[in-house]
């Protein structure tokens, strides 16, 4: 994990404006939000494993997932690069489900903090100054 200086940082916005905003930029919520904090999320690589992902805590209201019928205020946070380390091939230890139809073949990856080579740090902060020079004032 590598973060990156923001002038987006700190700032508290109603989520629903950041939400757009970033949507616009091609970042999904992550699935790692609940009602208090999450982070916006947009992969660099065609593999989907190296992403920039923005941070925010919930500083007033409710956050009730992607959607726009929120009052949820948010300060954003430190951004950073990530990369996902993933063993390739299907899990030799899949599991069967309640039916026996599907197998569960996805992985938890075997590095949630593999190292970030420089050109995806240069391609993350580009991005972020682009995000930054465009963002609503």
């Amino acid at each position: 994990m590598i973060p990156l200086d923001s002038t987006l940082q700190g700032r508290e916005e109603p989520f629903e404006q950041v939400r757009s905003y970033l949507h616009e930029h091609e970042f999904a919520l992550g699935g790692n939000w609940d009602y208090e904090h999450g982070s916006f999320d947009r992969y660099l690589d065609e593999g989907h494993k190296v992403w920039l992902r923005i941070p925010f805590e919930v500083t007033r209201g409710v956050l009730d997932g992607d959607t726009e019928s929120t009052d949820a205020i948010v300060r954003i946070g430190t951004p950073f690069v990530l990369k996902h380390v993933y063993n390739e091939g299907l899990d030799q230890e899949a599991h069967a489900r309640t039916y026996g139809a599907l197998m569960d073949q996805f992985q938890e990856p075997l590095d949630k903090d593999g190292t970030v080579e420089d050109k995806w740090v240069d391609r993350a902060a580009s991005l972020l100054r682009e995000i930054e020079r465009g963002y609503p004032r």
